[in-house]
């Protein structure tokens, strides 16, 4: 008698935890999803000033609860770009081999960056374009290249170990205004 009721509460046991592990990997592979409940604060601007430039940008939430990411690329002073980053607790990509962005531009060229570590020097980038509609791009991680200060660095591509900072910048060489509304970052 008892084995029959030891026998039903392991399987509704192994139920749960399937079905528990299916909800986690499912949430587990959205690294950013914007909505009513976002916290836009996450998210730091770091423009060309840094440098003795003069750009300007800022992040908001919009009435559709999406990111939206605009300002003014200038040139002088030796500028030209503006940044959004956030940082991350650090996430394993080992069962994953790509990035999707889903996002929405002005015809402009963008970068995708991210890093391993928020404290290496170096970040990974990706660049892509927009066309006023909305877009999602698959971003493997063997075609994030690295970069410090607009070089490309001679080691590898991005690998699939970790994550602990994302980042949308744009750097077109030239005086533009721009805006990019961001919906999401997930791993596939």
């Amino acid at each position: 008698m008892y084995t029959k009721y030891l026998f039903a509460f392991i399987i509704t046991l192994w139920f749960n935890i399937i079905i528990s592990q299916s909800i986690s990997m499912n949430k587990s592979n959205m690294v950013i999803n914007f909505s009513s409940q976002s916290n836009i604060d996450d998210w730091k601007v770091v423009d060309d000033v840094v440098m003795g430039g003069v750009s300007a940008s800022e992040i908001v939430l919009d009435e559709n609860n999406k990111a939206v990411f605009y300002g003014h690329v200038s040139t002088k002073n030796n500028g030209g770009f503006s940044s959004v980053r956030c940082f991350l607790n650090t996430l394993n990509l080992k069962p994953y081999s790509s990035f999707v962005i889903r996002v929405k531009g002005d015809q402009k060229n963008y970068q995708f960056r991210v890093k391993s570590s928020s404290n290496d020097y170096h970040s990974y980038k990706y660049e892509f374009s927009t066309n006023n509609k909305w877009q999602e791009i698959v971003i493997p991680f063997e075609k994030l290249e690295p970069t410090f200060r607009g070089r490309k660095l001679n080691i590898p591509n991005f690998s699939n170990q970790l994550l602990e900072e994302i980042c949308f910048l744009i750097s077109n060489k030239r005086e533009e205004n721009f805006k990019l509304l961001i919906d999401c970052v997930k791993l596939k």
